[in-house]
């Protein structure tokens, strides 16, 4: 069979969804709903952020970050999805899936270097609260904001471009819902090589060492907590850091559990729901 570059592949073919086809109507709807409700929650806490003034906090400036960011990861990806079950045309174009690839990534990384600002904006309102105004200035909130923006961008960028160099063969079908970079890089022709290289050193750098950060955080925290001597001021601190553990938990959870975890462990159909967690 001749190889065909990237040139001359002008479409890919998503599989979708391992869903039955009389099943598609009700999921459709139970996708459509899940998305919507992602959407609007999200749109009203960013709104109440910029409306009520007692939330001109630095938690809520990341917070706001964090919800715009969550609209747009899921905004890549759905939308596409929903279509493609009405139309049942699973086709989409070869710009428009290095596109898609550069986004996904963008708004993973940005969500991943959000949540270790919110960490360290924690770690210094529970572990230093004498100091905290000084330290969160809004100059370094937008500094963390701005940091965050431009390492997604250059992260997605490395991905991209190197995926932009590679070779295609003839099957042009991608075994997921949306342009995945792994399931693009085993149909390429091409030596993946770098790219794999590029994928280790930016994991480490993106995924790992956040989460260092964030369980160094969580660490000193979790030892200031335990110094506290009433239940009332236990409480207290649990709570302001409760909701952005579990969002933490749940994001890092669902990263080791489909990219770390041995292969044999997970089916290649929950490797195609996980990114939807």
């Amino acid at each position: 069979m001749r190889p065909e570059n990237q040139s001359s592949m002008s479409q890919f073919l998503l599989r979708g969804l391992p869903i039955r086809p009389e099943q598609q109507g009700a999921f459709f709807v139970l996708f459509l709903g899940m998305y919507l409700t992602t959407v609007l929650g999200n749109l009203l806490l960013i709104l109440l952020t910029r409306l009520d003034a007692r939330l001109h906090t630095p938690m809520y400036f990341f917070l706001s970050h964090l919800a715009f960011s969550d609209i747009s990861f899921s905004s890549v990806t759905v939308p596409k999805m929903l279509t493609d079950m009405q139309t049942h045309d699973h086709a989409i174009p070869y710009a428009g899936c290095v596109t898609q690839t550069f986004f996904f990534i963008f708004f993973a990384g940005l969500d991943n270097f959000l949540l270790t600002s919110m960490a360290y904006d924690r770690y210094m309102a529970i572990c230093h609260p004498l100091h905290y105004i000084t330290f969160m200035r809004e100059e370094l909130c937008i500094f963390l904001v701005a940091g965050s923006w431009l390492l997604s961008c250059a992260t997605a960028l490395s991905h991209t471009l190197l995926l932009a160099q590679l070779s295609f063969c003839g099957d042009n079908t991608i075994p997921h819902f949306f342009c995945d970079l792994g399931a693009l890089l085993k149909l390429s022709c091409s030596d993946t090589s770098l790219n794999e290289l590029v994928i280790f050193t930016v994991g480490v750098a993106v995924i790992t060492l956040p989460l260092i950060c964030i369980l160094i955080s969580y660490g000193h925290i979790g030892a200031t907590i335990l110094r506290v001597p009433s239940t009332k001021g236990i409480c207290k601190a649990l709570s302001t850091c409760g909701s952005h553990l579990s969002v933490v938990s749940l994001y890092y959870g669902t990263i080791i559990w489909l990219y770390f975890l041995p292969s044999s462990n997970t089916s290649s159909d929950s490797n195609i729901v996980a990114p939807r967690s």
